[in-house]
């Protein structure tokens, strides 16, 4: 480019090299695809599902912002279109999280310190109409593959539907800690005593209660934390968190560590 020339790579804003990413679904794709290695047009072709006109349209506009360059018959990525794709990728990823948890964000403990940055690698999994018990599923799996379990606070919406499985894990010999609101230890010892009772005899399960546990629920499990959201008027598990941040297991082992020192025994405890 001769000197004190315009370059063309750089004629267009920030905001219009988004718009140009973001207006047909395929181009972020493409790039991050040659950002993982080089690739030939027809390649590009299928792996985007369009025609080979517009995949040449693509990879001109995009050799112009000088993110890709072609070698023989093969295309592959700049550092600077490595970047770009990185960067994109990992954006959407934030809008895909934050998509997810729009319309049960504030059933989430945000005011005692859990951010919504806490969850863009986290696992989400959100209640939906056609899936209502996705959370409960999900937290299942996860009390599968642990032998320890600590919790504190709303729970009857994660533990009533999966008592079974809770059962016969806590009989196979998870150790398990619950610290319960009075009225949610009463309601699940009442409605299933031989259940309880089972469990309590093994040595295995801990029921503690406290008289001013969060309406959100915290598990702290071998490998994962779960966060719980539940709705507030008929206290099903509408949203289930689960992270292996090191940052949010040092928050929730606060939150439990809390609770648990003001707890008190809970009556028929095998360890009360």
């Amino acid at each position: 480019m001769p000197r004190g020339g315009t370059d063309p790579a750089r004629s267009e804003s920030p905001l219009s090299d988004a718009e140009f990413l973001a207006r047909t679904e395929h181009r972020i794709p493409v790039l991050g695809a040659l950002s993982t290695e080089p690739r030939e047009r027809r390649e590009l072709e299928e792996l985007a599902g369009v025609s080979r006109t517009t995949i040449g349209r693509t990879l001109r506009a995009m050799e112009r912002r000088r993110w890709v360059e072609q070698d023989g018959d093969r295309y592959e990525a700049t550092p600077l279109g490595a970047f770009v794709a990185s960067s994109v990728e990992e954006f959407v990823e934030q809008l895909e999280t934050e998509q997810q948890l729009r319309d049960v964000w504030d059933l989430l403990p945000t005011e005692e310190g859990f951010d919504v940055a806490d969850c863009v690698d986290a696992v989400v999994t959100v209640a939906e109409s056609d899936d209502p018990y996705a959370p409960v599923n999900r937290w299942v799996a996860l009390l599968d593959a642990s032998g320890r379990l600590r919790f504190v606070g709303s729970d009857v919406g994660l533990f009533e539907p999966s008592k079974n499985d809770l059962r016969r894990f806590v009989l196979d010999g998870m150790q398990a800690e619950i610290v319960d609101p009075p009225e949610h230890a009463r309601y699940i010892t009442s409605t299933y005593p031989d259940y309880v009772e089972a469990m309590l005899e093994t040595g295995n399960l801990t029921v503690r209660v406290h008289d001013d546990v969060p309406e959100y629920g915290v598990g702290i499990l071998d490998d994962r934390v779960v966060v719980c959201g539940v709705h507030p008027e008929d206290g099903t598990a509408r949203v289930l968190v689960d992270t292996d941040a090191r940052s949010v297991r040092e928050w929730a082992t606060e939150i439990y560590e809390r609770y648990r020192r003001e707890s008190r025994p809970y009556p028929g405890d095998s360890m009360a």
